[in-house]
């Protein structure tokens, strides 16, 4: 009987969680029929019913979410003792979840993760690359990675990466055609390709700083593109001018393809760092890649 009810209390936090039978079933390894029943015995042993079901979704009901919050700090510390246990193994081992944006995931997180998964085959590294402010502690990661100045004061930063800036750059042809622009305002009489935001769903105002001045020019023009490679193509094609993280055009400004401007309103900036809850303890697979990114 214990073993039955323990069971099914682990699955029911997962689908609580994931409020979906569907998500939950793949992340338990078992069949979405074998998941509904076992939820359905669950409350026939408990005489009360945990979760509401939908044809689209599924919810906890008021005891439901008052079961999923009592449980979980006692099934994190279990998992945290596990944990800890399998770390006094001779090799490193242990799953890390962590959520990065677009650019910081190419230029900085993979550089880095590729011979540290190979130094280390039992450590799993899942990375879910998201332009959003992701909020870590909601979704369950181990940690993020984000510019320094959009951190939270309640977490621990750990920079990985120098300073940055973004650059305004647009090929030649696209000059000759429709001119240089000389400040950030005349963008505005320009074809821009702009980027939708994925927290707030606006357009990303391209921000300029020159001598203790800041500007936020809202941009336009024919493409809208949320893909950065696909950004810097458009801009090589001709297609309009591109604002982007200067490191990812250093090749194509170095062979003509791109011509930068208004680079005395481009700043450099607090770079991207790792950063995660201050009350989160610590697994050794977590602080190998901790370390591996801060010497980068």
């Amino acid at each position: 009987m214990l073993k039955d009810n323990f069971n099914d209390l682990l699955s029911f936090m997962v689908v609580a969680r994931e409020r979906s039978f569907t998500r939950a079933a793949a992340q338990l390894g078992v069949s979405q029929s074998a998941l509904s029943h076992a939820m359905r015995n669950l409350e026939a042993r408990l005489d009360m019913r945990l979760l509401t079901r939908t044809t689209r979704s599924v919810a906890p009901t008021e005891a439901g979410e008052q079961l999923f919050m009592r449980l979980s700090p006692h099934l994190l510390e279990i998992e945290q003792e596990l944990t800890a246990l399998r770390d006094m193994r001779d090799k490193p081992a242990g799953n890390i979840r962590i959520t990065a944006g677009e650019h910081a995931m190419a230029a900085v997180l993979w550089p880095v993760l590729k011979p540290f998964m190979a130094q280390y085959p039992d450590i799993h590294v899942e990375v879910t690359v998201d332009n959003g402010l992701t909020d870590i502690v909601d979704g369950r990661f181990d940690a993020g990675v984000r510019l320094g100045e959009q951190i939270a004061k309640d977490m621990i930063a750990v920079r990985i990466a120098p300073d940055m800036r973004m650059v305004v750059v647009g090929s030649a042809d696209y000059y000759a055609r429709f001119g240089v622009p000389d400040t950030p305002e005349q963008l505005a009489n320009h074809r821009c390709i702009n980027m939708r935001l994925p927290t707030l769903g606006g357009l990303y105002a391209w921000e300029f700083e020159k001598d203790g001045r800041e500007l936020r020019v809202r941009v336009d023009g024919q493409l809208t593109l949320n893909n950065l490679p696909q950004r810097i193509d458009a801009a090589v094609a001709g297609l309009g001018l591109a604002y982007v993280p200067e490191d990812t055009v250093q090749d194509a400004i170095a062979d003509g393809r791109l011509v930068p401007v208004l680079q005395d309103w481009s700043p450099y900036f607090d770079g991207y760092h790792l950063y995660y809850p201050s009350r989160r303890q610590h697994t050794t697979a977590f602080s190998l890649l901790v370390d591996a990114l801060r010497q980068k």
